[in-house]
């Protein structure tokens, strides 16, 4: 399934903190079971939490920020994966100005999760569902196309394919527990 986050949808925070864009999903019972999502954080305030689920987040555009607690304190930093607790209650602090970060939301008793940042090569093969999502520059996928810049795929089974010189690509790997 490809996606794109120019067709996706914005949808406002409850916070009124940014937008979120919601690329692909599964549910399974009425819950989710993961979710992809590419967020603008606009300002300070409120982390969206998500009791019973993990996060990974990858800030794909502008200087991250700091999410923190009473005990927890968290850099996020361009094109560098952070894993964390879903339900922490968090507080975001922008490091210089807006950002954009891409996100992975999933029920870790469902399904366990990783990723990584490819750069310049082929793309590691995985068995199993997996996605991509293109950061900057481009994506071939054998059998599916050019992916650019916001677009994705979300695959059943192992892809092969080349990220171009000068890209980011994150690739997900999603396998049931």
């Amino acid at each position: 399934m490809r996606f794109s986050a120019l067709a996706a949808r914005p949808v406002p925070w409850k916070n009124g903190g940014g937008l979120t864009r919601e690329l692909a999903s599964e549910t399974k019972g009425g819950g989710t079971v993961w979710r992809l999502s590419l967020a603008e954080i606009s300002r300070n305030g409120p982390f969206s939490a998500f009791p019973g689920l993990a996060r990974i987040h990858c800030i794909v555009d502008g200087a991250g920020h700091t999410l923190s607690n009473d005990c927890t304190r968290l850099e996020a930093r361009l094109l560098e994966l952070l894993e964390f607790d879903g339900g922490l209650q968090l507080e975001c602090r922008l490091r210089d100005g807006p950002c954009k970060a891409f996100n992975v939301i999933y029920d870790p008793a469902r399904v366990a999760a990783s990723a990584s940042v490819l750069g310049e090569g082929a793309v590691p093969v995985f068995g199993g569902r997996q996605a991509l999502f293109v950061i900057s520059g481009s994506l071939e996928i054998k059998g599916t196309g050019r992916l650019g810049a916001g677009e994705g795929i979300v695959t059943a089974s192992a892809a092969t394919g080349a990220v171009s010189s000068g890209s980011a690509v994150v690739q997900v790997q999603l396998a049931p527990v």
